[in-house]
């Protein structure tokens, strides 16, 4: 006979001001009449890192195996599970194409939460009206007003040993915004202005929320009043 597991709702969030920055986590547990809400505050870390948390945290609190649905504004870690990238990532020894995967510490734990679990994961829209959403939001906020706030040591870890870690600074880097790989965009033929100093050959965007970025690589100084690319 089939397992009857407690079914369990789980509404997260994370955010980190500005990203990377100060971050927060809110998290909402719904079981039949019963409610729990979570939020704590990181003095430095990352958005993605805090919507990949608010999950973990909240699936670490249940006590016995449990039926899960997570609803998540992240398409960053939706997709990551929905789509079975991470699983691809953690078969190729965390490589995610030529480079290193994001946030690896944390997958680990999510993945072992999910082997505990029947989970199943829900992208709602942010900033929405979606109630439980909206309230987890100001949970996380409330997380980063926190005075005493806990520390992201894997994230500091990363920065101490100077590896990139939230920024976008080539093609097939995750959008801070959304996740999704950014591809590289040349920039049209333009008259820069007198007072210019440089122009940027290329920027990159995001091909699904259309997140720009300029980066140091692609900035070319100039000759005042040039026409570029001719």
């Amino acid at each position: 006979m089939k397992e009857l597991l407690p079914k369990i709702q789980l509404f997260t969030d994370g955010g980190a001001d500005p990203n990377p920055g100060v971050g927060g986590l809110g998290v909402v547990l719904k079981y039949k009449e019963h409610r729990k809400e979570i939020f704590r505050g990181y003095e430095l870390t990352t958005n993605n890192r805090m919507e990949i948390l608010a999950v973990v945290v909240g699936l670490e609190e249940l006590k016995k195996r449990s039926n899960v649905e997570v609803y998540s504004d992240s398409k960053y870690v939706v997709d990551s599970i929905n789509l079975k990238w991470v699983f691809k990532w953690k078969n190729n020894n965390w490589f995610k194409n030529k480079d290193k995967a994001e946030n690896i510490d944390l997958w680990e734990r999510l993945l072992i939460l999910l082997d505990e679990h029947e989970v199943r994961f829900n992208w709602v829209k942010g900033h929405n009206g979606h109630s439980e959403n909206e309230r987890c939001d100001e949970l996380a906020t409330q997380g980063i007003e926190l005075t005493n706030k806990l520390v992201d040591r894997e994230y500091l870890n990363r920065l101490e040993r100077g590896e990139n870690y939230g920024k976008v600074l080539k093609e097939g880097d995750s959008c801070r915004k959304c996740g999704t790989s950014v591809i590289k965009r040349i920039s049209k033929k333009h008259k820069i202005k007198k007072k210019k100093k440089y122009f940027y050959k290329y920027y990159l965007v995001c091909p699904s929320c259309e997140n720009m970025y300029m980066v140091e690589s692609a900035k070319v100084e100039i000759d005042n009043g040039i026409d570029l690319f001719e």
